[in-house]
């Protein structure tokens, strides 16, 4: 790996192309070419992965707000992409924008945290609709996936947004134009160009996810990849970004993050290195923000050994200071403890999440949030007992350089009426590859086959999971197997129950 040091500079400088970090993302993009064969293989297993949670949620409100906002662009579509649920093809941005949604909405698909935070699996969506459009094969496809997660994880690592509270939709914007350039072969002078454009469109505030969580937490990454897509576009007909980007005494680097004495070190692979970055990455066994999730495993732990919680005078998770400030105590919204709340603030609530998970001993992405769940006054009892603070080592975990000792997790301590303390950590989730179990080809079939359930028939989840595994395979033609089959005329009816907007 090579490091680059990224800082800003005047426009006097006249800051190379070759030494901007746009350009450089984009010789990543156009060097990815023989695909290493663990990438190859885990790239098919997010495909599943985001098929999975997209069929889950086909009939949640935000999701059919964007398949009928995708539905209104039909009539621009040809070739068109196809959209989850749905046999009508619509332009390639707009399939990014409805498909992208649907594989967010319910938290539940992959994740990579380091110096910020990332769900790489947003990546897919606007690919797989490129592609569609494009007339690309299931090869094309699997070395733009490689390449735009190769970038993510590498913005992820070098380059933290959360601490000038930036939406982290910023680095997948950019990681996003970096696969299609992949995807289309394009020169990268294109790339580099897209990339200006979809940073500097697509920087955002993290009030997306903070207080009253709203459904634009699902939007967001969808509205980077369509604004990724147009950026691609545009810069394919000669059109130039904002530039140097990153680099620039009015850019990214000097007015959004660390200001003009910025320096950040970006690792970025060599020419004829392996992209591997996607193999750091990891998905989710329970629908809540990845911070959760060891936390839930632990909660099923601990409840052998509580006894009753209406005992309980105190919980307390010893954990991360990101952990504590965006979704503990430590975040100081009040709405992580109202039981009225969003669903997309209540997986933002480490107290909510703990205390359900310590009362039933699991999860379920659907059942663990529902209004009457939440409302439970023996829940939100424990609930409101239920607090996080920052304990230096863990937070030291978090960012530990070594992936064998890096933590996600935290130590909860338990005090009872009677002054007697019960206490277990785990430091992470156990389907991270570090775990206890962690996820391999089977579990994500099995994940698919249980979210498919009742929506899929048996047989089209076999031809859907044959077409995944033969992705490399796949003909331009074939591209529409990766579109489990679904009863459309119930998603329609579900559509019309909504109210119309402008189009």
């Amino acid at each position: 790996m090579i490091e680059y040091h990224v800082r800003v500079h005047p426009s006097a400088d006249r800051l190379p192309r070759e030494e901007q970090l746009a350009w450089r993302l984009a010789a990543v993009a156009a060097g990815t070419e023989e695909l290493d064969p663990g990438s190859a293989a885990m790239a098919v297993n997010r495909v599943v992965d985001n098929a999975a949670v997209a069929t889950a949620s086909l009939l949640r409100r935000p999701v059919a707000v964007a398949r009928a906002q995708a539905h209104a662009r039909a009539h621009h579509a040809a070739p068109g992409a196809r959209v989850f649920g749905s046999l009508v093809r619509v332009s390639p941005e707009w399939a990014a924008w409805a498909n992208g949604t649907a594989v967010r909405e319910l938290d539940f698909h992959d994740t990579y945290l380091a110096a910020d935070y990332s769900h790489p699996g947003d990546n897919i969506p606007p690919l797989l609709a490129v592609a569609q459009h494009t007339g690309r094969t299931g090869a094309d496809l699997l070395r733009g996936i490689v390449a735009a997660y190769e970038v993510h994880v590498a913005l992820v690592k070098g380059i933290c947004l959360h601490e000038h509270r930036i939406d982290h939709v910023a680095h997948l914007s950019a990681a996003t134009a970096c696969g299609i350039g992949t995807l289309l072969r394009l020169p990268i002078e294109v790339t580099y160009q897209a990339v200006q454009q979809a940073v500097h469109t697509t920087t955002a505030t993290r009030q997306s996810r903070k207080g009253e969580i709203s459904s634009w937490k699902a939007y967001a990454p969808a509205f980077a990849g369509k604004a990724a897509i147009e950026a691609v576009d545009r810069a394919m007909r000669g059109e130039a970004g904002p530039s140097p980007i990153y680099e620039g005494e009015d850019g990214f680097l000097a007015w959004m993050l660390d200001g003009p004495r910025s320096d950040y070190t970006v690792l970025l692979p060599g020419e004829g290195e392996p992209r591997r970055a996607i193999l750091d990455t990891y998905t989710k066994e329970h629908s809540a923000e990845y911070q959760a999730q060891a936390i839930i495993d632990l909660a099923r732990r601990l409840r052998e050994k509580t006894g009753p919680l209406g005992n309980v005078r105190s919980v307390v998770l010893h954990t991360s200071r990101h952990t504590h400030q965006v979704i503990g105590s430590g975040a100081n919204d009040p709405q992580k403890y109202d039981p009225t709340a969003s669903r997309e603030t209540l997986d933002h609530s480490v107290p909510y999440i703990l205390a359900v998970a310590l009362e039933d001993g699991g999860w379920h992405h659907e059942r663990s949030y529902a209004p009457e769940r939440a409302a439970r006054p023996e829940t939100v009892a424990l609930w409101r007992r239920i607090t996080t603070v920052e304990d230096p080592e863990w937070t030291a975990r978090y960012h530990d350089p070594d992936p064998r000792r890096r933590a996600f997790g935290g130590r909860v301590v338990v005090t009872r009426d009677d002054g007697t303390v019960v206490e277990d950590e785990l430091a992470v989730a156990d389907a991270h590859p570090n775990g206890a179990r962690p996820f391999d080809r089977p579990a994500y079939e099995r994940k698919f086959r249980t979210l498919a359930e009742g929506v899929v028939t048996a047989a089209d989840q076999d031809r859907f999971l044959a077409a995944a595994d033969g992705l490399a395979e796949l003909r331009a033609t074939d591209l529409d197997e990766l579109f489990p089959a679904v009863d459309t005329q119930a998603v329609r009816e579900f559509d019309e129950t909504l109210p119309e907007g402008l189009f």
